[in-house]
């Protein structure tokens, strides 16, 4: 789903509609980097859908580097069967 657009006009020569976005509210991360580990099931779910795919950080709003530790502890968790 898009996000809103407002529309403004420049103060210009030209009668152009300029689009600004509202910007995408930050997520407050709840846990530290130690937390995303194989063996907390429990905050990994909050990242899988209910078909068992992994939530891209579109929707979950995690930094890069957190949503790559958390890719990779819910890999490990699935190879180690603790998730399904």
């Amino acid at each position: 789903m898009p996000r809103k657009t407002h529309s403004d006009r420049d103060g210009g020569k030209r009668n152009r509609t300029v689009e600004l976005r509202t910007p995408r509210p930050k997520p407050k991360i709840d846990f530290t980097v130690d937390a995303l580990d194989f063996k907390n099931v429990n905050l990994l779910r909050q990242f899988v859908t209910e078909a068992g795919r992994i939530l891209p950080r579109k929707y979950t709003g995690l930094p890069a580097h957190y949503q790559r530790r958390l890719t990779l502890a819910i890999k490990r968790a699935r190879h180690m069967l603790l998730m399904k």
